[in-house]
């Protein structure tokens, strides 16, 4: 499917490739034979190098004119006026109305301007495209990169290749060394070593083995595992970041509406003006063939191409160095969303911290041991992966394991109910479970066994608490954890708002109350407890070792471990803002000065297609300053407050 998506879109590319050479090379032979007719040129001479203007210029907008004219029919079957129709019929206007002075023998025709003008539009419509292709280009490069399927073992025991689309969750498929993994899986024998830098950027190689999981796209570099699928290849890591980045483009935020709804009133209001226009001159001056030119004129330079690409271009370069920087997005509503967020809250585990180790405490029973790795590795939570991997015996059958967002999992062992969480949950059904400290595994009425947890911190979240602290950003913690661990990392982070024991009714409540104070927060988080809270915050932002429900709820995905993607995604997004807004500017201060130019006749339709082709260059080209290194810049503090809070600080 990608591949297919792929190839239709490098056919828009030729093909307008193709057009702008047809429309340069007649702009060019039409050009070379106007410059004879404005030389003096008179007579038959005149009439004869009208005449092959004529015979280029028909063949070449038929051909080049092609983008716009079916656009502006569609938009026409449906009654409704876009951007090319206003465009379409200044072309067609150009050209008819050349055509006729070239059969009465008149003394001007405007077969350059039509040309010309196809050949400025095309160009900048083909820039739109190319910056499009180039934002997709990471994504589409891994997807290429992606194998075509996988050695699949047999019931016999036996392998054999297949494609992905016959690889289903619960499949054994096997990876050799040098091979891509075609889906997301997790090792269940062997060990090897990983090139991550397809999914994450970083090339150091990353160690696996028993228990971990790999994202489709992964280069195995050194061992043959064996892996239990996850999913299929239409839901694996891959599809859904690919999924991500073409929202991203499509994506409709406030500025984009502003956009569309300004484009929309452009059409019947430029063609008021054009018909006004050539009324006005007609009434003044009794010459229809001026009248209509000027009319012509300003149908060309009003064209909102500038307006149109405001939003749009910066938004797609932005989506371009976020995922040059490992930050995938949704849409871009969501970056307008997180350039006005004035505070922001994290979840602890796995989010704030990574890389925990587990130590267990309790009876020695292999039986208990093997139980609670089984129930752990079918949990994606960071404290339950520590327990598996801290547990060398072999899992044991697990007959049924469902997973309980904010407390833990629960299962069924050889007919008995086991549960694997907090320490109050997992008390509800074992006496021996109370009074532990969390997390705790327990048999129903039977023994229990308790884990003490060593965590981490990730990589750039003192940098990332300390940017939002430094820019006046105030920062909170809402954790599912002990009071004791959440106080414990806080203190190394030095966050103040500090909330433990949170549920996920908790957590959403919390955000609520933020709200509800004036605060647009923004919510990082990573597990399944945490997916509610990331859909109710403001906007949220989740590492790419979320659980499956909290990627599809965060509205960006980082990819690399460091959290310093957090305020970097930040910066960006304000960035962004800051461009749209001064697009927007750009924008109107051109048509202001450009209508009443061409109103009052002082522009020519040539001139009127060059004006407003660089308008739109213009705008591309402060856009692309997006594309430059971010840098950190602290923002005041009431700056950054809404309008609640303002008004609170005021008071």
């Amino acid at each position: 499917m990608a591949q297919s998506d792929e190839d239709d879109t490098d056919k828009v590319g030729r093909g307008l490739l193709r057009a702008i050479a047809v429309a340069g090379f007649g702009a060019m032979n039409i050009m070379l034979l106007s410059v004879a007719v404005w030389s003096g040129a008179a007579g038959e001479t005149r009439d004869t190098f009208h005449l092959i203007s004529a015979l280029i210029a028909i063949p070449v907008v038929t051909y080049a004119g092609q983008p716009f004219f079916r656009s502006a029919l569609q938009a026409l079957r449906v009654g409704r006026l876009n951007m090319d129709v206003p465009i379409a019929v200044a072309v067609v206007l150009a050209l008819a109305l050349s055509l006729v002075e070239t059969m009465w023998g008149g003394e001007q025709a405007f077969f350059d301007a039509a040309v010309t003008l196809l050949f400025f539009l095309l160009s900048g419509r083909y820039l739109d495209h190319l910056m499009r292709e180039r934002a997709r280009s990471a994504v589409s490069g891994l997807a290429r990169l992606s194998p075509r399927g996988a050695m699949l073992r047999q019931s016999d025991g036996t392998l054999t290749y297949v494609p992905l689309s016959a690889i289903a969750p619960g499949a054994i498929i096997a990876i050799g060394p040098d091979e891509r993994v075609p889906v997301d899986v997790q090792i269940i024998s062997g060990s090897t070593d990983l090139d991550r830098s397809l999914v994450t950027g970083e090339a150091m190689p990353v160690p696996a083995g028993f228990g971990d999981t790999l994202e489709a796209g992964t280069l195995n570099l050194t061992g043959a595992v064996e892996a239990e699928v996850l999913r299929s290849a239409n839901e694996s890591f891959l599809a859904q970041m690919m999924r991500m980045q073409s929202e991203a483009e499509t994506g409709r935020g406030t500025y984009v509406r502003i956009a569309d709804r300004a484009a929309r009133l452009y059409a019947p209001v430029v063609h008021l003006l054009a018909l006004a226009t050539f009324i006005g001159w007609v009434l003044a001056t009794g010459d229809w063939h001026t009248s209509a030119f000027v009319a012509i004129s300003v149908l060309i330079i009003t064209c909102p191409c500038a307006l149109g690409l405001a939003v749009p271009v910066a938004h797609v370069v932005a989506s371009g160095r976020l995922m040059r920087m490992g930050i995938l997005m949704k849409d871009g509503s969501a970056l307008e969303r997180l350039a006005d967020v004035d505070r922001v809250v994290f979840d602890k585990t796995g989010t704030l911290t990574m890389g925990t180790a587990a130590v267990g405490f309790g009876p020695d029973d292999p039986a208990l041991r093997t139980a609670a790795k089984a129930l752990a590795l079918k949990s994606v939570h960071p404290a339950a992966r520590a327990i598996a991997m801290s547990i060398a015996e072999l899992p044991c059958q697990l007959d049924d394991a469902t997973e309980v967002p904010g407390f833990g999992i629960a299962g069924c062992v050889g007919g008995r109910a086991v549960r694997l969480g907090r320490a109050d949950w997992v008390a509800e059904f074992s006496v021996q479970a109370k009074g532990r400290a969390s997390p705790v595994f327990a048999f129903a009425d039977g023994p229990a066994m308790s884990f003490d947890l060593i965590e981490t911190l990730r990589p750039g979240a003192v940098d990332a608490i300390s940017s939002f602290s430094a820019a006046g950003i105030p920062v909170a913690m809402l954790s599912g954890d002990i009071a004791a661990r959440a106080n414990s990392i806080a203190k190394q982070l030095d966050i103040a708002d500090v909330r433990s024991d949170e549920t996920p009714t908790d957590k959403i409540a919390a955000l609520n109350a933020m709200r509800d104070d004036g605060y647009r927060a923004l919510m990082v988080g990573d597990g399944l407890n945490d997916a509610a809270a990331l859909a109710a915050a403001h906007v949220s932002i989740a590492p790419s070792s979320a659980s499956d429900a909290g990627r599809t709820a965060a509205d960006f995905i980082f990819l690399r471990d460091g959290l310093d993607a957090v305020p970097a995604a930040w910066r960006v997004a304000r960035d962004t803002a800051r461009i749209v807004r001064q697009n927007f500017g750009l924008a109107i201060v051109y048509n202001c000065l450009a209508i009443p130019l061409a109103m009052a006749g002082l522009v020519t339709p040539l001139i009127a297609a060059i004006a407003m082709s660089a308008s739109s260059v213009v705008v591309i080209g402060n856009a692309l300053r997006l594309n430059r290194p971010v840098r950190p810049r602290p923002v005041p503090v009431y700056g950054l407050m809404s309008g609640a809070r303002r008004a609170k600080v005021a008071a």
